[in-house]
């Protein structure tokens, strides 16, 4: 019996830092290459229909948040914008209704201020790029701000340090839901040496 294909919605937002979406992306869209049932289903969501990243490429999501399927895991990105949609509380609706039913929560980089700004952190670990951990706890004073992993597994909810952690991250996932020969063929593709190895 064929294991179940799990949606991945990458949440996007202008300012958006690229490869903190870009890395997850990448990472659970190639771990679909070669095998006949594909472990993922990846798409794009976002409030607003158009808008530019951190780095100036223009983003069109493919769904917005009124008619994207059901989504298993999330992706919450940082980069300068996500200190802004700190505020924007359609989009902080948007996670907690989202997260409710999701197997898993992938925060990346300052993503973690947005996820942290939901109360969805309180009570559990988390880590950020290393020149947000005090942004960081006055956001959440109820979270452990941990500042020496790449990564943090709650389990259901997965948070990454800065920018490139996020595919570290995202691999430790596609190892623990698919296998660890899954993650290892996604890095050999993408030719990535994870910090340390």
């Amino acid at each position: 019996m064929a294991a179940k294909q799990r949606t991945v919605a990458v949440l996007l937002f202008e300012d958006v830092e690229d490869l903190d979406f870009c890395g997850p992306l990448s990472v659970f869209s190639i771990a679909n290459r070669g095998l006949e049932a594909e472990p993922f289903s990846v798409f794009t969501v976002a409030q607003k229909k158009s808008f530019p990243t951190r780095h100036g490429v223009t983003i069109t999501p493919a769904f917005s948040f009124d008619n994207h399927p059901a989504a298993d895991i999330i992706v919450i990105p940082g980069g300068l914008g996500a200190r802004r949609e700190v505020h924007n509380d359609t989009v902080k609706a948007w996670i907690v209704k989202n997260a409710a039913a999701a197997e898993h929560i992938l925060s990346v980089c300052t993503g973690a201020l947005l996820l942290a700004s939901t109360g969805l952190l309180n009570g559990l670990q988390a880590t950020t790029h290393a020149s947000s951990f005090d942004k960081l706890q006055e956001i959440a004073p109820a979270v452990k701000v941990v500042r020496d992993k790449r990564f943090v597994d709650n389990g259901k909810i997965v948070v990454a340090a800065g920018i490139m952690a996020g595919i570290d991250a995202s691999l430790y996932l596609v190892g623990k839901l698919v296998n660890e020969e899954c993650a290892g063929k996604v890095k050999k593709i993408m030719e990535y040496s994870p910090a340390g190895g």
